[in-house]
């Protein structure tokens, strides 16, 4: 049982830092194009799929950074 909770461990340390590199690729200097931005979105829909399994609130906490970072930004337009 100890093993199993090792690997679980190990496994929620390496979505962490997963997480932290996704997060950065996330920035509008990096993922500039149309190609680039869909690329980011896979990969956070693919990171909230291995984090939904996960009991580490630091997994979860990326999990909601990264899906707000790919959801669209809405502007206020004003018309006269």
């Amino acid at each position: 049982m100890d093993q199993i909770a090792g690997v679980d461990r190990a496994l929620d340390e390496m979505l962490v830092q997963l997480g932290g590199m996704v997060l950065r690729l996330s920035s509008p200097q990096v993922t500039r194009t149309a190609e680039e931005r869909h690329a980011l979105a896979c990969s956070v829909n693919q990171y909230s799929v291995c984090a939904a399994r996960s009991g580490d609130p630091r997994v979860h906490q990326l999990k909601v950074e990264l899906e707000e970072t790919i959801k669209p930004h809405l502007r206020l337009v004003a018309s006269r």
